[in-house]
């Protein structure tokens, strides 16, 4: 409670962020079912990597890395949707409070990583965006999949819903440059500048199409020999 009141108190926030002040306790609450779902995901994925790296001395996986969606982000993205503010509406109409960063070498890594957490009987798969096969229009690529996964608490067990994002090393590199240059408001020729990195996009994506074919043809070698 006393971390959200200092969150607070160091920035200045919409009206709407009161409603979040007057309900501490509830939003912290939240958050903390937020967190224990994240490590919940975190978990399968460690798991997996560990399993492949003994079975087949294959680590798909290269790191992971978590976060929580920051008081404003949550106000902002409720006000966007023209939503009520209130610990209620956040569970209810929000699925990327919770997210998880999963980074992989190759591509393929992405759509196996994937399959195999979305085939766990404990997961529900609520919805999938591929902006691999379908990039968005400023060149960002990456696997999105949101994704229910059962928490136990001494109320019971609650489903909670996680963002999983997987992409590869260079698409990460990429996507965090971009993020950069979105919310740096004084960088001048923001426009050409975006048009650069939109080409870096799709060099990117043909290099990292390259390294697949590259591992394939190694793939091969090594079982021929």
């Amino acid at each position: 409670m006393e971390r959200v009141k200092n969150y607070l108190n160091e920035r200045i926030l919409p009206e709407e962020m009161e409603v979040i002040f007057n309900s501490a306790e509830e939003y912290e609450e939240l958050m903390m079912m937020y967190g224990c779902a994240i490590r919940e995901v975190k978990t399968k994925l460690e798991v997996l990597n560990d399993e492949l790296s003994v079975r087949y001395n294959r680590n798909p996986i290269e790191f992971i890395t978590t976060r929580i969606k920051k008081p404003v982000s949550i106000v902002r993205k409720l006000q966007g949707k023209g939503i009520e503010v209130s610990v209620e509406s956040i569970m209810e109409n929000l699925n990327d409070v919770a997210g998880v960063r999963v980074i992989c070498s190759f591509i393929d890594d992405i759509y196996d990583v994937a399959k195999w957490l979305c085939s766990q009987d404990d997961i529900r798969v609520v919805e999938i965006k591929d902006y691999i096969q379908h990039p968005k229009e400023n060149g960002y690529r990456s696997l999105h999949l949101i994704v229910e996964i059962p928490v136990f608490f001494t109320s019971g067990k609650q489903f909670m819903r996680v963002e999983v994002q997987i992409r590869t090393v260079a698409m990460d590199f990429w996507a965090s440059l971009e993020h950069q240059l979105r919310y740096k408001r004084d960088v001048e020729n923001s426009e050409e500048i975006g048009k650069e990195l939109k080409e870096c996009a799709d060099v990117i994506a043909e290099t990292d199409l390259k390294m697949q074919n590259i591992r394939e043809k190694i793939g091969v070698f090594t079982e021929l020999t």
